[in-house]
């Protein structure tokens, strides 16, 4: 992989290219929720380059996820666009992903596609009891679960009881 670089002499050819791998990422987005990138929900751990071959770290959403080879070939695919030819996708299941690594941006982004982000931090879950999630079009506090599981098992479907609008709620994991 040959990557330009800047004529900042304190970055090395090597993090150089590993930089332009996280900016490359940014563009792959989430099969399920497209307005939002693998980097976005906090699912890239890491990056290496070693003997000419880029290893992406990837943690699934959740072990289960139907979606986690979809976005595997999807980052291997983007990549080889991008020129790069030797990749390897390692999966990281330890730590757990969780939703507390879905960056400020990609909570931004959920939210004004629709989707209401996790309203707490994974460590407070279950100490709060009930979650109040708001309605993402008229911010009304008001209202209801109407199932556990949305169009995916990371999201629970909503319902206002102010503007009567269906929503999904990311779930916290």
């Amino acid at each position: 992989m040959v990557v330009a670089t800047s004529s900042n002499s304190a970055q090395t050819p090597e993090s150089a290219q590993i930089e332009q791998v996280w900016q490359w990422l940014e563009d792959v987005p989430d099969p399920e929720i497209p307005v939002v990138s693998v980097l976005d929900l906090g699912m890239i751990r890491d990056v290496q380059i070693s003997a000419n071959t880029v290893a992406v770290h990837v943690a699934p959403t959740y072990s289960g996820c139907p979606a986690t080879e979809v976005i595997e070939d999807s980052i291997v695919s983007y990549l080889r666009d991008k020129g790069v030819k030797n990749i390897t996708i390692k999966r990281v299941l330890s730590p757990a992903w969780t939703t507390d690594w879905i960056t400020t941006s990609g909570r931004e982004k959920l939210l004004a596609y629709g989707i209401v982000p996790p309203v707490h931090d994974s460590s407070k879950r279950l100490l709060l009891g009930k979650t109040v999630v708001k309605c993402p079009q008229c911010c009304s506090s008001l209202t209801s679960l109407v199932s556990e599981f949305g169009s995916t098992a990371c999201k629970a479907a909503y319902k206002c009881e102010q503007c009567f609008e269906p929503f999904e709620y990311f779930k916290c994991i």
